[in-house]
C-alpha cells in the first residue's frame, strides 16, 4: 500500500460487499453467478493525480481491477470475477467547464448533479440539458453510463449514446507501470463506449448539450395496450418528422417534440400503487411521457385520438412537490426495478422490434404467454431511424423456459440482447468488437481491467511485466 499512501482505501468487508455488486439481481442467473464475487480492496482516489498513481500500483504488481461508477448496471458490469482492486470512481466528481452546446467533466460525477450543473449555468438564457441518461440518473456516474449504458430518456429525442456527437470526447488513462493519458475523439470514443471498463479508465468525458426544457410529465391511460402502442407509434413518427412552416427559406417544424415514451401494461400497475394510486388503476394500460410544454396541446390531441385519458401532466418541480417520481422513473430498466422491489420472482428481457412496429403480433405475444409475460416498451431512435425496445417482465421459472422464450422472441423476428450473461458479446454486441481489443492491447497490455468481460480478450494477448533486478 505505500505505493498508494494518502489514497483513500479500504479492506472493510462490508463495504467491499457492497461496491463488488451491481444491479445484476435483476437476473436469477447472473445472481447465481456473480453473487459470491468480491474485490479486495477498494481505492478511492478524489483527484486524476490520486488516479494515476493507482494505475501505476496495479500494474506495477500485475493486481487485476476493476472500475466502480454508481454500481446500477444490472449485467454485473462492475462485478470483479478475480479479486483485485475496486476502483471507486465517485470522488471525480467535478464539472470542468460549460460552454454553449458542451459540456467536459469528470467521469465521477452523477448524472443528476451533471444535469443540474448544465441547467443552472448561465452561459446559455435558460440553461442547457442533457441528451439523454438513464432511469438512475439520480444515483448514476456518466463514466459508468457511457461505460456500461445504451441509451435511456432522452432517446426518442436524441438517439443512443454511441451516435455521433453525443458523446465528443473521452480521456482515457492506461492500466501501466508508467500510465499514460489517451484523448479519444469523435467516432474514437467507440474503443471505450460499451466495453465495460475493460480497456482503460475513463477520467474525463465531453457530451454535448441542448438549451434546457421544462418538460412536463404526462400520463395517458387507455382501454387496450394496443391503443397505447398505436399512439407511441403515431408519436415516434412524429417526433421524427418535420414539416414546413412557411416558404423554401424558412425552418421547418418538427411535428411532435418528447423525451420520453414508454407503454406499459395494466398488470403493471400494481407495482406503481404506492406512487400513483388512480393514476394508473390496474384495469387500464398506460403510456408515460415527457413532453415539451409548447407541444402539450397536440400531444393531449393525439392521446384522445387513440382513446386515452390524462391522469398527470406536471413539471418535475411540481412532482418533486407532490412527492410524486418523474416519468422517466416509470420506463426503461427501473420499471423492472419497481416490480422487483415488490416480488423477486420475475426477471426481464431485452428486446428490439422492428420498425415499424408490429402491434398485433405484439397482442399475439401477449395472448401466447399470458401471466407469463407483461409487456413494456421504449420508443426511441438511433443514426438509423425509429426503433423500438421491449422490457418485458418474466415469471421465472428456470434457464430451459428463460430461454425457450427467449427463442419465441427470436422467432418472431425480434433481437433479443441477452441481459442474463456479463459479457459484452453475449449479451448485446453478439459479435467481438475488434477496435475495442485492439485498444485494449494499449491501454491495458497485461490484461488487467475488469478479467473476464470480453470474450475477445486472450490471455495470449498480454504483455508480461519486465522483471527488474533487485
Amino acid at each position: 500500500m505505500a505505493d498508494i499512501e494518502g489514497v483513500s482505501f479500504t479492506q472493510d468487508s462490508h463495504l467491499l460487499s457492497v461496491k463488488s455488486k451491481d444491479y445484476f439481481w435483476y437476473s436469477p442467473l447472473l445472481t447465481q453467478t456473480l453473487s459470491d464475487k468480491l474485490g479486495e480492496v477498494l481505492v478511492k482516489p478524489h483527484d486524476q493525480a490520486e488516479l494515476v498513481r493507482v494505475a501505476a500500483a496495479a500494474g506495477r504488481h500485475q493486481i487485476n481491477l476493476t472500475v466502480r461508477g454508481g454500481g446500477t448496471g444490472n449485467y454485473g458490469q462492475c462485478v470483479p470475477l478475480d479479486g483485485g482492486v475496486i476502483l471507486d470512481i465517485t470522488g471525480l466528481n467535478r464539472v470542468l467547464s460549460i460552454t454553449p452546446g458542451e459540456v467536459n467533466c469528470e467521469a465521477g460525477v452523477l448524472m443528476m448533479d451533471l444535469e443540474r450543473a448544465v441547467r443552472l449555468d448561465d452561459c446559455v438564457t435558460g440553461g442547457q440539458e442533457l441528451l439523454m441518461y438513464p432511469s438512475t440518473r439520480d444515483i448514476a456516474t456518466i463514466g459508468g453510463f457511457v461505460g456500461g449504458g445504451y441509451g435511456g430518456a432522452g432517446s426518442i429525442r436524441n438517439g443512443i449514446l454511441k451516435d455521433p456527437g453525443n458523446v465528443t470526447r473521452i480521456k482515457v488513462v492506461t492500466l501501466e507501470a508508467t500510465p499514460r493519458v489517451i484523448d479519444l475523439v469523435g467516432a474514437d470514443i467507440q474503443k471505450v463506449h460499451h466495453a465495460f471498463g475493460t480497456n482503460g479508465i475513463m477520467t474525463e468525458l465531453t457530451l454535448s448539450l441542448k438549451p434546457a426544457v421544462n418538460w412536463v410529465h404526462h400520463i395517458a391511460l387507455f382501454d387496450g395496450y394496443a391503443d397505447a402502442l398505436q399512439l407511441c407509434v403515431a408519436a415516434t413518427d412524429a417526433v421524427n418528422r418535420t414539416v414546413p412552416i412557411g416558404g423554401n427559406n424558412t425552418p421547418n417544424e418538427q411535428l411532435m417534440d418528447a423525451f420520453l415514451i414508454t407503454a406499459v401494461e395494466r398488470r403493471f400497475a400494481s407495482f406503481y400503487e404506492k406512487e400513483f394510486g388512480p393514476r394508473f388503476p390496474a384495469n387500464r394500460d398506460a403510456v408515460f411521457s415527457m413532453i415539451h410544454p409548447d407541444y402539450l396541446a397536440r400531444w393531449r390531441a393525439m392521446v384522445a385520438k387513440y382513446g386515452g385519458t390524462e391522469t398527470m401532466a406536471m413539471t418535475e418541480a411540481e412532482l418533486t412537490a407532490a412527492a410524486l417520481p418523474p416519468a422517466f422513473e416509470c420506463g426503461w430498466n427501473h420499471t423492472t426495478l419497481m416490480a422487483l422491489r415488490q416480488d423477486r420472482s420475475w426477471t426481464n428481457l431485452q428486446t428490439i422490434h422492428s420498425w415499424p412496429l408490429d402491434v398485433a403480433q405484439i397482442e399475439q405475444q401477449m395472448q401466447r404467454w399470458g401471466d407469463e409475460v407483461l409487456m413494456h416498451h421504449e420508443f426511441a431512435r438511433d443514426h438509423n431511424g425509429p426503433v423500438v425496445f421491449g422490457l418485458p417482465l418474466v415469471a421465472y421459472f428456470d434457464k430451459d423456459r428463460l430461454y425457450e422464450i427467449i427463442g419465441e422472441f427470436e422467432a418472431d423476428g425480434c433481437v433479443v440482447l441477452d441481459n442474463h450473461v456479463y459479457t459484452i458479446e453475449g449479451g448485446g454486441m453478439k459479435t467481438i468488437d475488434t477496435a475495442q481489443i485492439d485498444f485494449k492491447i494499449i491501454a491495458d497490455p497485461h490484461g488487467l481491467m475488469n478479467p473476464g468481460k470480453t470474450e475477445g480478450w486472450r490471455t495470449d494477448m498480454a504483455v508480461l511485466p519486465t522483471v527488474v533486478a533487485a
